[in-house]
């Protein structure tokens, strides 16, 4: 199998259902305070998709300096809209330090670790390997065109 690409699809259901808040405001909620995303690797060789409900360690990459369920997403930026397209972007890059991860990798899950570990979106990259250095996922630009996460 192979990764693929896609935001998920019980995210989609899951957002009008109202169990994401990437907002620092949010009146429906009883406190105004964001969830906490994080960014896993996942083997070259995993099957992450549109279908990928939750964060599961299943494929996920292994190795020296990696910690299982990976990072901590910085959100520090509010979703915005811009005619009709909803956008929202991590305010920082994801960045794996002083890493080993010896076997080919090409696929980061985000996930909501706040409310069960909720996938929202699969992304997809050339096949990696690192030897004691650092990986870096660059943001794009926080628009409605470029955007990480985009609902139009």
């Amino acid at each position: 199998m192979a990764n693929t690409q896609a935001v998920c699809t019980s995210f989609k259901n899951e957002l009008l259902a109202g169990y994401h808040n990437f907002s620092g405001t949010n009146p429906s909620r009883s406190a105004n305070t964001r969830d906490s995303f994080k960014a896993a690797l996942f083997l070259a060789s995993a099957t992450i998709n549109a279908s990928t409900t939750a964060y599961s360690t299943t494929g996920e990459v292994t190795g020296t300096g990696y910690t299982a369920g990976g990072v901590a997403v910085t959100n520090a930026t509010n979703p915005t809209t811009s005619g009709t397209t909803a956008y929202w972007t991590p305010s920082a890059s994801l960045a794996w330090t002083t890493v080993t991860l010896s076997t080919s990798f090409d696929c980061v899950l985000i996930y909501n670790s706040t409310n069960g570990d909720r996938a929202v979106a699969a992304y997809t990259f050339g096949s990696q390997t690192v030897t004691a250095g650092n990986f870096t996922l660059t943001m794009p630009t926080n628009d409605s065109t470029n955007a990480l996460l985009r609902i139009a």
